[in-house]
């Protein structure tokens, strides 16, 4: 099927015309009822994907009982087993141009883009009236989260962030047991994860081969600064490079941050610091720690929210193994887990908030009421749902931006701490106003640039190099990128 929509008359116009012949104009249609964007819950969702190689077709796959009507990826290479599995939905490779031929027919667009294109192809989706659904994390940098989670309000529509752990039980029981003083007030919290499961701490390539017939690099580039192919960058090692993606941290945070955040009701911290194996200007280091600093807050439920400190981990790394907990039994599960230390003991969950324990009590775990309203379906459906309610009394899906949004500037903000350690200090940082308030108009930092080493006689010799960067400007940058020309995100 081509991407042309031609003189095709719109399922929308379609419906709307042929009800009003049969009924008469004296029956309201029901978007009127209901509002901009409002479909019957009987009502199938026309969605579109964008970025659908990966992640976005397994979302799709949740969606089997709506239309999928359009697909758009950069490489269709890639996309190919998405284009085999609904070949009747359009193809694009420039998701404007998609938005812009079939703007009438779409209802709704799950994003599943490398990082970096999250933020102006979700905003021009919601700009639309398009209820969004986009993948984790959120966005590339803070700025981005506070402007989309200011549009989800503006605009209205149905959104949710792709932590599908955040539906979970786990999550829930994770969260109501610690409010409910099952392990007393928290004191610290610890999140880990064994990821990267990819390269980092990686260099440039200088090699520029040629960018293969399916792929369109200059769409893949998108609002980042123009770099030349290779195949290091996609279509999956684009998590690694500071340009696309947001490393370890911004993969698995949104997962394994997300409980301790939830239950806590954390919002901004007050400051962090960060530490890590070399970091240079191109990649995300190998291995990294992040210290956010929560100030206290007034009580929930049955807790006290003393101040907190909350640690990250990445790369291997990992907290010390709590008190009580029992010789060679795992701290969460393979892929990492969460952890918050109250004065009367410590609880524990697995990746994805899953198979929450206190530690002592694995056999008797707390009895109490659930008081944290269930997801009955998939994260994918709790959106799809949320999509078909009247914003009036639409019951947002779990993970919608008015949640997701905050809760990804603390992940992604872990970054900066990373990337600005040389200034070798705790950072202050105003949440309102989104900036760091203890660096001097002249500090620098210095950052690698290149690590190459040659083999002289057995003896590997270093040839490290490094460059100057005002610290001010960068983080001011690291908060809110520069965007290429001819894109935007206002």
């Amino acid at each position: 099927m081509d991407n042309k929509k031609g003189n095709k008359v719109s399922r929308r116009n379609f419906i709307g015309t042929t009800a009003t012949v049969a009924a008469g104009i004296t029956i309201v249609p029901r978007h009127v009822l209901g509002g901009i964007g409002y479909k019957a819950p009987s009502d199938t969702l026309n969605i579109a994907g964008i970025g659908v190689g990966g992640m976005g077709r397994a979302n799709l796959r949740e969606m089997a009982s709506e239309n999928i009507v359009a697909l758009c990826d950069v490489d269709w290479k890639y996309a190919q087993r998405a284009f085999n599995n609904y070949p009747k939905a359009n193809k694009y490779k420039d998701y404007r141009k998609m938005l812009e031929d079939m703007g009438e027919d779409i209802d709704a667009v799950v994003i599943a883009t490398p990082d970096h294109t999250h933020a102006v192809s979700a905003a021009d989706s919601m700009k639309m009236g398009k209820h969004v659904y986009l993948q984790k994390p959120l966005t590339h940098s803070i700025y981005e989260s506070r402007y989309l989670t200011e549009l989800a309000k503006e605009t209205g529509v149905a959104t949710q962030m792709g932590n599908q752990g955040h539906s979970g039980e786990g999550t829930r029981l994770f969260a109501e047991w610690i409010r409910n003083g099952e392990i007393g007030d928290p004191v610290e919290a610890h999140c880990w994860t064994n990821r990267p499961i990819w390269p980092q701490g990686l260099e440039r390539p200088e090699e520029e081969p040629p960018v293969p017939s399916t792929l369109d690099w200059d769409l893949f580039i998108g609002p980042a600064e123009y770099r030349p192919y290779h195949p290091a960058y996609t279509p999956w090692n684009w998590r690694a490079w500071w340009d696309f993606g947001t490393g370890a941290l911004g993969d698995m945070g949104c997962h394994l941050i997300d409980p301790v955040y939830f239950a806590l009701d954390l919002g901004h911290p007050a400051a962090f610091e960060g530490s890590s194996t070399q970091v240079n200007t191109e990649s995300a280091p190998v291995a990294e720690k992040v210290i956010y600093y929560f100030p206290e807050q007034i009580p929930l439920e049955k807790i006290k929210r003393p101040e907190l400190k909350l640690t990250w981990y990445d790369g291997g790394l990992m907290p010390e193994r709590p008190e009580g907990i029992k010789p060679g039994k795992i701290m969460g599960d393979g892929g990492g887990g969460a952890m918050v230390v109250g004065t009367k003991g410590t609880i524990i969950c697995s990746t994805y908030g899953r198979d929450p324990y206190i530690i002592g009590r694995e056999d008797n775990p707390p009895q109490i009421n659930k008081t944290i309203p269930r997801v009955k379906t998939s994260h994918e459906m709790d959106w799809v749902r949320a999509c078909k309610e009247p914003k009036a009394k639409r019951v947002e899906a779990s993970s919608h931006f008015g949640y997701s949004g905050p809760f990804n500037e603390v992940v992604v903000m872990g970054n900066l701490a990373v990337r600005l350690q040389d200034l070798k200090k705790k950072l202050i940082w105003d949440g309102k106003d989104m900036k760091i308030t203890n660096i001097g108009d002249n500090e620098e930092i210095k950052v690698v640039t290149t690590n190459k080493f040659t083999v002289i006689n057995g003896d590997p010799k270093f040839n490290t190099q490094y460059t100057t960067i005002n610290a001010k400007e960068a983080a001011e940058e690291y908060i809110k990128h520069s965007y290429r020309k001819g894109w935007q995100l206002t």
